[in-house]
């Protein structure tokens, strides 16, 4: 049988659930990989969720940090949910979706100078509850910090309209956010997850997961303009596919590229075989002939065959030549 400990390319906790990163960020001459994890158990839910953490050089050897938050206040009891980081002043700052027991979410932040310890802000939340245009499901807060401010981006619906949305905030200090209306809308959707932004040429690069109303699920990362209170798509696209793949997340290197990682195996959860989670290679995001393509990033390049894939215990990744599709599936065999 199969399991995590027989992956040699994809990064997974020692032991324990893995789902959606989070706070994918440069920050101490290290890539600093977050995401949701249950430290202690083999299925979601089965405990509340942590911020799991790791860090890498070259996205082939990985050094697993201790965890970086725990729901330890009475806003974040339920656990601490999928987010973002951003350097800031010298600074890693976490945001990051705050549950509390009864169920609420809202966006609390936490900070740390050595990017290993984290201490939350004494002020959390720091956005307690959604507005007219949001819903119950408000969380996966992602910081965007351009020219012309802070911008956080959270992942709700609004089901008077039946739209997914993605709403936006602005702050002059991270502390106080003021709501600035829709990003982003997705008719027809049950609700966003797991937005995430990064600033590309003269434009955003934005991903979102979107939830459908009979539960499916899509990925998608459009190109385009943003003026500091809507995003203008110019171009669409889904170029990671397959059944296993989920929760997709950008973020700049510091030579500029634009970088993304997701969750394996997403939904398709298959417990006994003991397959419970590792993240995708990360791929370099670009935008050519306006169209957004996808291909392996410098650092794993070596690792795809002949064939166009990487295939890793239970995990093959399947690369079109010319980026314009990344297939994803679990197998049983190498």
């Amino acid at each position: 049988m199969l399991s995590n400990a027989d992956l040699k390319f994809h990064f997974h906790p020692e032991k324990g659930w893995l789902n959606d990163p989070n706070g994918l960020c440069f920050f101490g001459g290290y890539y600093h990989i977050f995401f949701q994890h249950a430290p202690g158990h083999e299925y979601p839910w089965a405990e509340p969720m942590v911020w799991g953490h790791c860090r890498t050089r070259d996205f082939l050897s990985f050094e697993e940090l201790p965890v970086a938050l725990r729901g330890d206040e009475p806003y974040d009891e339920k656990g601490v949910w999928s987010g973002t980081a951003v350097e800031k002043d010298g600074r890693l700052w976490l945001f990051y979706a705050s549950v509390s027991p009864e169920g609420r979410q809202t966006v609390s932040a936490a900070c740390s100078d050595d990017g290993v310890s984290f201490v939350k802000y004494p002020g959390n939340p720091v956005i307690a509850g959604h507005p007219p245009e949001g819903s119950d499901d408000f969380r996966d807060p992602a910081v965007f910090v351009a020219p012309s401010g802070n911008y956080l981006v959270v992942a709700s619906a609004d089901t008077r309209r039946g739209t997914g949305n993605l709403l936006l905030y602005k702050s002059a200090d991270f502390f106080k956010w003021e709501y600035a209306g829709v990003l982003r809308e997705y008719p027809g959707a049950r609700f966003c997850e797991c937005p995430s932004l990064a600033a590309y040429g003269d434009g955003v690069v934005l991903a979102t997961s979107v939830v459908m109303p009979d539960d499916s699920r899509f990925f998608e990362v459009a190109y385009g303009g943003f003026d500091g209170a809507r995003f203008t798509p110019e171009t669409v696209s889904r170029f990671q596919k397959g059944p296993d793949e989920y929760a997709g997340q950008i973020f700049r290197a510091p030579d500029g590229r634009c970088l993304m990682m997701s969750w394996i195996p997403g939904w398709k959860y298959r417990p006994k075989e003991k397959c419970i989670g590792c993240l995708s290679l990360p791929l370099e995001i670009t935008l050519e002939g306006g169209e957004l393509r996808a291909r392996p990033a410098a650092e794993v390049r070596h690792l795809v065959a002949a064939d166009g894939t990487v295939t890793d215990a239970y995990v093959r990744e399947r690369y079109a030549d010319d980026g314009r599709a990344v297939y994803i599936e679990l197998i049983e065999k190498p």
